[in-house]
């Protein structure tokens, strides 16, 4: 047997092999066909060049391409693993396997702390961990008080800073989660772990949502 997608379907910029993937992956190769079939719907849903832009994105996850948010944002730049402004299969496979309910929970932990690391220099900034609530409030459509936010972002900053130095790093972090697992919750994804009946799925009803537009 093996795999079908190069007979299937023209490959698209920055293929990579399900085989290739598979062995970088929580997935199977199987799985990995269906997710190209789902990365093929995405990345031609504005632009037809087999690459998944920022409106792209935007729009699988909000129904909008013009809706913005800073988590959106993030989860965007952590995809775009080359930082070229686009996300080949490649990436799509490989940072979507770290949401995989068999992924290890470092690699969660990794991610997340980069996710909060907005400014990419390797340790959390109370500014930057309070940024991030408001989005996750935002996404939410959680509205609080300012002082009950700031009352949040200081007792969780407290917390994690057990250096007391002003910044929360990759291990105090570690430490943090590992205390309060729920941080990372949104990190698994269980439809994951049955992705060849879940997207498929998927698909047919997006199409069909899409037919009644």
């Amino acid at each position: 047997m093996g795999c079908t997608i190069s007979k299937k379907y023209e490959r698209t910029p920055g293929y990579e092999e399900p085989n290739v993937l598979a062995a970088a992956t929580p997935f199977t190769a199987s799985e990995i066909e269906a997710l190209y079939v789902l990365f093929k719907k995405l990345s031609n849903s504005i632009f037809a060049d087999g690459l998944i832009h920022k409106e792209e994105f935007q729009l699988a996850l909000f129904r909008s391409r013009n809706r913005r948010n800073l988590f959106a944002d993030r989860i965007f730049d952590l995809f775009d693993i080359k930082g070229n402004g686009v996300i080949e299969f490649g990436e799509f496979v490989r940072s979507l396997g770290v949401f995989h309910p068999d992924a290890p929970i470092e690699d969660k932990i990794a991610f997340a702390f980069r996710l909060y690391d907005l400014r990419q220099i390797g340790y959390i900034k109370r500014e930057e961990l309070k940024e991030m609530v408001l989005a996750l409030l935002h996404e939410s459509d959680l509205v609080l008080a300012e002082d009950i936010v700031e009352t949040i972002v200081d007792k969780t900053f407290r917390d994690a800073d057990t250096k007391d130095d002003g910044r929360i790093d990759l291990e105090e972090w570690k430490d943090f989660v590992l205390k309060n697992p729920s941080l990372i919750r949104n990190m698994t994804l269980p439809y994951l772990k049955d992705i060849t009946l879940a997207f498929p799925s998927f698909i047919v009803s997006s199409e069909y949502e899409d037919s009644e537009v």
